[in-house]
């Protein structure tokens, strides 16, 4: 393997559990408002939510988790929640 070889590999992508534990404790936290939310047949429940950073409007969803998922009316259409995002990526976000 040569010096090329090293520069040109590429990262690997973070799983969803990787990326969603690097927000939770490197993130920057702001308020966004729950639009709607969504059940499958499966159980997951998919939550819509905005909020705003240095003017800019970003739209997003996330996947409840099972402790989220006892508070309801904590996600509900029209509550206010906490956002972790990205500092890097401000569209790269989740619940917190």
């Amino acid at each position: 393997m040569g010096l090329f070889d090293i520069f040109s590999r590429k990262k690997k992508a973070p799983t969803e559990r990787e990326r969603r534990e690097f927000l939770l404790k490197n993130g920057r936290i702001t308020e966004g408002t729950i639009i709607d939310s969504d059940t499958h047949s499966n159980g997951d429940e998919i939550v819509y939510y905005f909020y705003t950073i240095h003017g800019v409007d970003f739209e997003s969803s996330d996947h409840l988790t099972e402790e989220q998922k006892q508070n309801p009316l904590k996600y509900a259409p029209g509550a206010k929640v906490s956002i972790r995002f990205d500092p890097k990526n401000h569209g790269n976000s989740v619940l917190d």
